[in-house]
């Protein structure tokens, strides 16, 4: 993997944003409230460039949010296709997502190779809106290096984003716990396998930012995370899968 290097420079550069469906936007609906995302918003505070990472249920208010702050969308990224995070019809329920920000900011959609059918199905979009990428790509924001890295196993392409010692993680590694495997797509192998192999690149100092708040703290340093999380407990891939292969 290509893994940037956190720079002095870069960290007065960077434009970091964090915040949480049903309170800091879509209040006044009930199912962001219930599913509690994440969205971020990265960028360069000197280009005024930013991305959103899975927008969802109000892009109108993270657009809004993103322009208070002085800055403007120019991209987003899909960690992966579950509606929550891209939307699309969700029990019935039809979620804003990518499509709806593509009419209000025309940008480029960046996913990973394996999620394109599955994020065209589940969106509407075409293939002409998205970017695909394979990990260790590196997506500038401005001078701001986003790093891709392909983490299988909740879905089939799964992605985390390495930012300035930042790890935006979606639904695959959780403060405690890690995505579900028995959605379509899923496959429990190779979860285990990106959280032991794929993210052992991926420095105990880094900061984790997970998908949703299945814990009152937004973020955890990366060691702190393999040291607590039980899903770092089993000591062998048999071990793993009987713990917490589903389905």
């Amino acid at each position: 993997m290509n893994r940037q290097h956190p720079t002095p420079e870069l960290e007065q550069r960077l434009y970091f944003r964090q915040w949480l469906a049903g309170r800091d936007f879509a209040r006044a609906d009930p199912i962001a409230g219930q599913m509690a995302n994440f969205v971020y918003a990265i960028g360069d505070r000197t280009t005024g460039e930013a991305v959103l990472v899975d927008p969802c249920y109000a892009v109108g208010d993270l657009c809004q949010l993103v322009e208070r702050d002085g800055m403007r969308v120019t991209g987003a990224l899909a960690t992966h296709y579950h509606p929550d995070h891209v939307g699309g019809d969700l029990f019935g329920h039809e979620l804003q997502g990518i499509r709806e920000l593509l009419t209000r900011c025309p940008c480029k959609v960046h996913v990973q190779r394996a999620e394109v059918p599955w994020v065209l199905r589940q969106t509407g979009c075409s293939q002409s809106d998205l970017a695909v990428h394979d990990s260790g790509d590196v997506l500038m924001v401005g001078a701001i290096p986003i790093t891709l890295i392909h983490t299988p196993g909740h879905t089939p392409g799964s992605m985390c984003f390495l930012v300035q010692n930042r790890l935006v993680a979606g639904d695959t590694l959780f403060l405690q716990g890690c995505g579900r495997t028995d959605f379509p797509g899923g496959d429990a192998r190779q979860l285990y396998l990106s959280l032991t192999q794929k993210l052992a690149m991926v420095p105990d100092s880094a900061i984790l930012f997970p998908g949703h708040a299945y814990d009152p703290r937004g973020q955890a340093p990366l060691g702190e995370t393999r040291r607590t999380n039980m899903v770092f407990q089993p000591k062998s891939e048999a071990e793993w899968l009987a713990l917490f292969a589903r389905g």
